[in-house]
């Protein structure tokens, strides 16, 4: 009987975490904006910055650069392991590659975007704006920079 109650309890626990997990995916259509409120990876991830330090706003993909898109929670628990990983990206390839980050729960909006159905997701862009890569999930810094390669950012 013990055992019966354990495995429901471990089973009751594990649903908690998916629904929590997904839970960004029932947001109201606020419609798609012009201008990402994008959050620099190397920043508090709990404020949104809709706009470049020089005041411009701030188009994902960025145009005419490479783009490591990130899109995630900052309450989420592999989101939070990626940070340290982002932050160091953004600082390796500052001026050749844009690393951002979007909270998909405080901008639902970009999460019906970009498609996501799960996070973290990371979404590779090329110079022109179109998507090389997706992955979903952790991602180590290793294969961030294996994907940067091959896409010939150095």
């Amino acid at each position: 009987m013990k055992k019966w109650i354990r495995t429901v309890l471990i089973g009751v626990v594990a649903l908690l975490a998916v629904f929590s997990v997904i839970r960004f995916q029932f947001f109201s259509d606020t419609g798609e904006v012009k201008g990402v409120p994008v959050e620099s990876a190397a920043g508090d991830t709990s404020k949104a910055l809709p706009e470049t330090v020089a005041g411009e706003s701030r188009e994902v993909p960025v145009k005419g650069m490479v783009t490591m898109l990130d899109l995630g929670a900052s309450s989420c628990i592999p989101c939070k392991m990626m940070a340290p990983i982002l932050k160091k990206m953004e600082k390796k390839y500052d001026g050749k590659a844009a690393i951002i980050f979007i909270d998909v729960w405080k901008h639902r909006e970009q999460a019906k975007r970009f498609g996501i159905r799960a996070i973290p997701t990371q979404i590779f862009f090329d110079k022109e704006g179109k998507e090389i890569y997706r992955h979903v999930g952790f991602v180590s810094e290793a294969e961030i920079v294996k994907q940067l390669e091959k896409m010939g950012v150095g």
